[in-house]
């Protein structure tokens, strides 16, 4: 099953194509580009590009998969807004994944962009997503979320999620990862930070893996499970409310 994935929860605007089997899981091509302030003006163009990369059709897809967040609010609405509109009109189901995860889980995926730049067509037969590189210990996974704070999330030698998601100041995500025995840290708020949460960083990924959320949500799409309702994990009010009481505008 082709299934098109999605992520726009970071700074990395990323749209990938996976071929998902009863064997595994492929990357058949992939786009990502780094740029805080253009996820409205790439995500659609990047979609189109991959498609175009293996001579697909929007009606080819079996499956969308979506970064869930959390991120800032304008640019994770773009990600979700274009799967679950494709999802609608296509009548195929979505899945999303908490984009942190995407950053924790143990893989590693040859066809990941570097910062700033692009794919294009991953070699014939796909690059498997999935070289797992568990035993490494456990992993502070924190995401750059501006005001001086991260999205954190703690996984163990798994992948497996054992602490997040969250949104807090940097020290406070390093306090709880030195309680959870954390040994390393992923991501670009820990490249930012990381003389506060003083732990070895691991390279890559430092944003939202492709190959790795479509793996996270491959048992799903294979059982045929129902889609889902993509709810972006915000973990913050936002800072536009609607008035609580009137002002008046009399002398």
């Amino acid at each position: 099953m082709l299934v098109l994935v999605v992520d726009s929860s970071t700074p990395a605007v990323t749209a990938a194509l996976a071929e998902v089997t009863a064997d595994g899981v492929a990357l058949r091509a992939h786009r990502c580009t780094v740029d805080a302030r253009a996820h409205g003006e790439l995500l659609a163009p990047q979609v189109e590009a991959v498609l175009a990369d293996v001579g697909a059709r929007p009606a080819d897809l079996g499956a969308i998969v979506a970064g869930l967040g959390p991120g800032p609010f304008t640019g994770l609405r773009v990600g979700l807004v274009t799967a679950a509109t494709m999802g609608q009109v296509l009548g195929i189901p979505t899945y999303g994944v908490c984009s942190l995860d995407g950053i924790g889980h143990p893989t590693a995926t040859p066809a990941t962009a570097a910062p700033g730049t692009e794919s294009g067509p991953v070699a014939p037969g796909g690059a498997p997503a999935g070289r797992a590189t568990a035993g490494v210990g456990r992993v502070l996974v924190a995401a750059d979320a501006r005001r001086k704070e991260v999205y954190w999330a703690v996984y163990d030698e798994n992948g497996q999620r054992i602490a997040g998601p969250a949104v807090d100041a940097p020290m406070v995500a390093a306090d709880q990862a030195r309680e959870l025995a954390a040994t390393v840290a992923a991501g670009d708020g820990a490249h930012r930070y990381a003389d506060v949460l003083g732990l070895p960083l691991r390279v890559e990924p430092r944003y939202p893996d492709a190959a790795a959320l479509v793996t996270l949500a491959a048992e799903r799409i294979r059982a045929g499970a129902p889609g889902e309702a993509l709810t972006p994990l915000y973990l913050r009010r936002p800072d536009a409310v609607a008035a609580t009481s009137r002002k008046s505008v009399l002398a």
